[in-house]
């Protein structure tokens, strides 16, 4: 394994990173807040890290093959969170280290939990920074959901991989002819999302923050109330429709666009079936305790049941005051998330529809032990390969979400705590139920240690668990 190889795309991560603040150094500029200067030394600082990396390992060529790719792929996720908590750390929050790295990975994750409050009265500066996190976070998450995890096999992901990398051992060589169309879509969903969120009332900066923060699934906002602080409907059908928009696969949106028709796809009509669904329940508990409109008591269940769903993490308002039942649904919606190749995160819809189908033909076994019922997705048969995949990858999730949870009550949370910020950050939602990390609340009061533990458990769902319990296992280190 030649390590050389893996240091030269760090180091242009670094000066990536060292590039993006000074967007929030401007802003801090123009606000005169001096948090100015921190942002600029943490880039001067960076880039000069960054550039001494890449002439070192100049001419090396780039991670190409299964366990190189593995092992970037996880240390940009830690570098990246690493070098994002020092501006935060640094600057006149007056946070611990270990709030401004667990505030970073949320961020780079898109997760959305935070640690911080008083966010309307916050610096430009750190809230632009918090919402760029997300944004290239997003567009991160999208890369590897199409590219790395397919190719690598990971959780039954191959059934999406692209038709020039069918190939595990080469994930880096034929993502190049999908940047292009990758990035302008992002971007252009994101243009799109920042136009109608100023033309419903937002100012540009509120806009361009929740923007970026809405196309990456990631939830951080300028306001403690996050989505509560704006008056009107229309803003929020404005990030419902963008959140959904990011929860479906960027290649059938991209596909979708270049064909000008949109094909059936499983996922997203399971999908869109959930959300409805969960809508009407919270909708129907909603109406007992709020005294509205019942055309605005359902647009913020819809948000609501979207923002969870999409792992967004968005409130706007606190619906866990709707009773027992309504905790139960966003409990449970916090376990699925959206579609693969997406910006969100969770179990993903296309593994929900396989075990699914597979569930119903051994309901039909049962009855008929004779009868031959193939698994199916997308009217056509599943290999065992990927049912194995799909099958594995439940049970490691399910482990995982126990395993974080034990460790959470043993460091003092609660039991409903615990439980509910394992399935949070493991499936990069943000928020969790309960009065402590709810969705009018945030995780500054847990223990510095389980802040650790769940920015690990986050970065940990970004890789879609397998793709970091790699490295944990002896025979990936042996030649």
């Amino acid at each position: 394994m030649n390590y050389r190889t893996i240091a030269l795309p760090i180091g242009r991560l670094l000066i990536l990173i060292s590039l993006m603040m000074i967007l929030p150094a401007i802003a801090d500029v123009f606000a005169r807040n001096p948090d100015w200067q921190v942002f600029l030394i943490s880039a001067v600082v960076l880039a000069t890290a960054g550039v001494l990396t890449t002439i070192a390992f100049h001419g090396q060529r780039p991670p190409g093959n299964f366990r190189e790719a593995i092992i970037f792929v996880n240390a940009a996720w830690f570098v990246f969170s690493l070098a994002g908590a020092i501006p935060l750390y640094a600057s006149e929050l007056g946070i611990s280290f270990t709030d401004a790295f667990f505030e970073t990975a949320s961020g780079l994750t898109t997760t959305g939990s935070t640690i911080l409050t008083g966010l309307d009265d916050m610096p430009p500066g750190i809230l632009l920074w918090r919402a760029l996190l997300q944004w290239v976070g997003g567009i991160g998450v999208i890369a590897i959901g199409i590219w790395l995890l397919p190719g690598l096999r990971v959780g039954g992901s191959q059934l999406f991989a692209l038709e020039t990398s069918e190939t595990a051992n080469k994930p880096y060589g034929h993502v190049g002819p999908f940047i292009f169309r990758l990035l302008a879509l992002y971007a252009g969903l994101s243009l799109a999302c920042i136009t109608l969120y100023v033309l419903c009332g937002m100012t540009l900066f509120e806009a361009i923050v929740h923007a970026m923060t809405t196309v990456s699934t990631g939830g951080f906002s300028t306001s403690d109330q996050s989505f509560g602080q704006f008056q009107g409907i229309a803003v929020y059908w404005v990030a419902i429709l963008f959140m959904i928009a990011s929860s479906v696969p960027f290649l059938y949106l991209i596909r979708g666009i270049e064909r000008r028709r949109a094909a059936y796809d499983v996922q997203i009509a399971l999908l869109l079936t959930i959300v409805l669904v969960a809508a009407f329940g919270v909708f129907y508990f909603e109406r007992y305790i709020v005294h509205d409109t019942p055309f605005h008591m359902f647009t913020l269940a819809v948000f609501n049941v979207v923002s969870v769903l999409s792992t967004t993490g968005y409130a706007a308002n606190d619906y866990l005051q709707f009773g027992p039942a309504v905790i139960a649904i966003f409990f449970v919606l916090t376990f699925f998330g959206g579609c693969a190749g997406s910006t969100s995160g969770g179990f993903k819809m296309f593994r929900v529809a396989i075990l699914v189908s597979h569930f119903r033909g051994l309901l039909k076994r049962m009855v008929r032990p004779h009868r031959v019922v193939d698994t199916k997705y997308q009217g056509r048969s599943v290999s065992n390969a990927v049912l194995e995949g799909v099958f594995v990858f439940a049970v490691v999730y399910a482990g995982a979400f126990a395993a974080f949870s034990l460790v959470y009550m043993a460091l003092g949370l609660d039991l409903q705590t615990a439980l509910s910020a394992s399935i949070t950050a493991l499936a990069n939602v943000g928020p969790g139920v309960g009065d402590t990390i709810g969705p009018s609340g945030t995780f500054q009061s847990l223990p510095e240690i389980a802040k650790w533990f769940l920015a690990f458990e986050m970065i940990l769902g970004r890789l879609e668990i397998l793709g970091g319990i790699l490295l944990l296992t002896p025979d990936f280190w042996c030649d």
